[in-house]
């Protein structure tokens, strides 16, 4: 598999050693430094740019026939008008605010969770991210999906960063520190008990991993696509 790395910073550098020991060709590695690039000789494109260069490089990968995947987070604003690019050029494309294998099944087992404990009423939920701080994007992509899990599957209406003091607005805690790969906790809190799920990243492999697999999968697809499908999770 000849592999497109659109973005070569730390998260693109992690995936080069993945996909290498996987057996797989870097093609072309693009870079903020990069004017022009050719994808006509690539089997697969993957993103992890700047929030600001996702939308065109998504766009080039698919009016040059590439399938793409995305990791880029800080930019889905503008995400359905790539989902209806996808469509009219009948691309393949799938994007993740995180492609740890074990961050997708989290998103699940939340969703779970917030159905059991939608009529419980007792318990107040927040949310907590933690991450280093060059990240650029506050709250997390992460934290966003997992909020919008909570949010579907019980009576919050939005999230918030906090403090934020609406009652229907899902609390946020988002913390910033030197040398941390990424945490996230979902907390249920009430007057007699705490319930928590929580994922901790140790390292960028998990992340690089993901994404490769996701790459594998894509290839001689065509749609829009989630993790869920890569994972087979219904």
């Amino acid at each position: 598999m000849k592999i497109a790395l659109l973005g070569y910073g730390k998260m693109g550098k992690v995936i080069e050693t993945i996909a290498l020991s996987r057996g797989h060709e870097i093609s072309l590695k693009v870079d903020k430094n990069t004017k022009d690039y050719d994808l006509s000789h690539v089997d697969v494109a993957i993103n992890f740019s700047t929030p600001k260069s996702a939308v065109e490089n998504i766009s080039k990968a698919l009016e040059s026939n590439v399938p793409i995947v995305s990791g880029t987070t800080g930019w889905l604003s503008e995400i359905e008008t790539i989902e209806t690019l996808c469509s009219e050029l009948e691309g393949a494309f799938i994007y993740a605010s995180n492609f740890s294998l074990g961050v997708n099944i989290f998103f699940e087992l939340n969703k779970n969770l917030a159905k059991m404990m939608s009529n419980l009423t007792d318990y107040n939920i927040d949310l907590e991210e933690i991450h280093h701080k060059q990240k650029i994007d506050i709250p997390s992509g992460t934290a966003i999906t997992l909020a919008e899990g909570v949010i579907e599957n019980t009576n919050y209406k939005s999230w918030g960063l906090e403090p934020t003091e609406n009652p229907e607005k899902l609390k946020i805690k988002a913390k910033r520190y030197d040398n941390v790969h990424g945490t996230h906790k979902v907390n249920y809190n009430s007057s007699i008990d705490q319930i928590s799920l929580v994922h901790t990243a140790h390292n960028r492999k998990g992340f690089g991993l993901g994404a490769i697999i996701a790459a594998e999968w894509i290839i001689g697809k065509k749609g829009v696509f989630t993790m869920n499908d890569v994972l087979n999770i219904k």
